[in-house]
């Protein structure tokens, strides 16, 4: 946006940190809008998706897993990362799938948010999912262990007031269901 071009940082330099499965971590070397020089450290991610899943009552699928980073269970709608080349309506298909056992009749893509921006590229993709039927067991990764579980929207809602829900992608994604 030319009107933000006071603002706007430009890179002089990058370098791979460190290069692992799934992140990249990256030191840029930038010039500030001031024309000074800085230090930017950042990961570059492949991008994720959200389902808001709704069951014919209304009711929203949500899964219980283990996260290492923090050490604890969330309570977090399905997600998943997006495979390199693959389409983010085929990734959102695919996890639901894999992750719930569920597939949908009716996909509606929602809106992206960034849960990281001071630290990374990361983009979650949003999408509700309706007409929701069992299409048979779930097809977790090897590495994966989780519940799935259901909550009313409201339920849900309160279990953000009341801290049981602190996933940003899942608080975010709750956030489309006022949409007007």
């Amino acid at each position: 946006m030319s009107h933000d071009s006071h603002l706007v940082e430009s890179e002089i330099d990058s370098e791979s940190v460190f290069k692992g499965a799934l992140l990249d971590v990256r030191r840029d070397r930038v010039r500030l809008p001031d024309g000074k020089e800085s230090v930017r450290e950042y990961i570059v991610h492949p991008g994720a998706v959200v389902i808001l899943a709704f069951l014919d009552d209304g009711s929203l699928l949500f899964e219980r897993q283990f996260r290492y980073p923090l050490r604890r269970v969330f309570l977090e709608l399905p997600a998943g990362k997006i495979d390199p080349g693959e389409a983010i309506l085929d990734t959102a298909q695919r996890e639901l799938l894999e992750e719930t056992g569920y597939v949908a009749a009716a996909w509606e893509y929602l809106g992206v948010m960034h849960p990281c921006i001071g630290y990374s590229d990361e983009r979650i993709e949003i999408f509700a999912a309706r007409g929701l039927h069992k299409a048979g067991e779930m097809q977790l990764d090897h590495n994966e262990f989780l519940e799935v579980v259901t909550l009313t929207p409201q339920a849900a809602r309160q279990a953000v007031w009341e801290g049981r829900i602190t996933d940003a992608k899942t608080i975010s994604a709750l956030f489309w269901l006022d949409k007007p």
